[in-house]
């Protein structure tokens, strides 16, 4: 196995649109087995294939607090359960040190296929919900900043620009 890099905001490879995962080949079972990698080494509780420049409709993510759980959800969909919405502080591993607080829906059903392509579903509420709706936003080339006022994205942007010059 091994770490992938993850993209950071602002990069714009964040913000594709990601293409259905069409074949379970070996390949996509290493990409699978190295995002669990990334994304515990991060760590982090997910992780969207976007992040780490793959432009397919996967994600991996474990909230469990041992880190003994984690799933594997492929060409994912959800449908909120209900309408009450609320907002928990999210963190971003494309975002590093930045949490702002987003509405999202307290219960979502989620349709999604395993990793070798069986699909399930799943009611999920709390954290795991959540975290699906912040996983499956990265699908659609959507970050967290994007529920932000201008003024607060920008800050974000210019911290994260600022960090990159730090960096390189």
């Amino acid at each position: 196995m091994a770490l992938l890099e993850i993209l950071e905001y602002p990069d714009p490879r964040l913000r594709t649109k990601a293409a259905p995962v069409e074949s379970f080949d070996d390949e996509l079972q290493t990409l699978i087995d190295n995002m669990l990698e990334t994304m515990y080494d991060a760590p982090g509780i997910g992780l969207a294939a976007t992040q780490v420049d793959q432009h397919r409709r996967l994600v991996v993510m474990d909230v469990s607090e041992d880190k003994s759980d984690p799933r594997v959800l492929i060409n994912p969909e959800y449908t909120p359960i209900g309408d009450e919405m609320a907002p928990l502080q999210e963190g971003c591993l494309s975002i590093p040190d930045s949490y702002v607080e987003v509405p999202r829906y307290l219960q979502v059903h989620l349709r999604a296929l395993d990793r070798h392509g069986t699909p399930y579903e799943l009611d999920a509420d709390g954290l795991l919900a959540h975290c699906i709706q912040h996983e499956l936003d990265h699908l659609e080339g959507v970050l967290f900043v994007d529920y932000l006022s201008s003024l607060k994205r920008e800050r974000i942007k210019k911290k994260m620009q600022k960090r990159h010059k730090q960096m390189s």
